[in-house]
């Protein structure tokens, strides 16, 4: 089983920067996939990135050249750096990683862009 907490969350004027933070409970190396997905009010749940075993990374295409995932192994965290955030970028942000077939979430933290 993994705990996941995200942070780092906040509101922020369009153009600006929020760097979030995920820490497990347990190492991180292991993992097949861990990354970030977003919930806008009435909308689904849409992946925003993700390392997958084997060190590859996916974004989403309204994210991409904006933000950026990484991971410290030491620290069993994984970031996303977001930068020149849009209003659309408004959502709550959720950590997710799978283990051994079973996926797991993090309670998730908002992240409201004011134009």
């Amino acid at each position: 089983q993994v705990q996941l907490v995200e942070s780092g969350g906040g509101l922020v004027q369009a153009g600006g920067s929020l760097r979030l933070s995920c820490a497990a409970s347990r190492s991180i190396f292991s993992l097949n996939r861990m990354g970030w997905y977003r919930q806008a009010p009435g909308k689904q749940r849409e992946l925003v990135a993700v390392i997958i075993s084997g060190g590859s990374i996916k974004y989403a295409d309204s994210v991409k050249g904006r933000f950026t995932i990484s991971r410290d192994n030491a620290k069993n965290t994984v970031y996303l750096q977001m930068n020149s955030l849009k209003p659309d970028d408004t959502a709550v942000y959720y950590c997710n990683c799978q283990l051994y077939g079973l996926n797991y979430w993090g309670q998730g933290t908002q992240v409201t862009v004011s134009s």
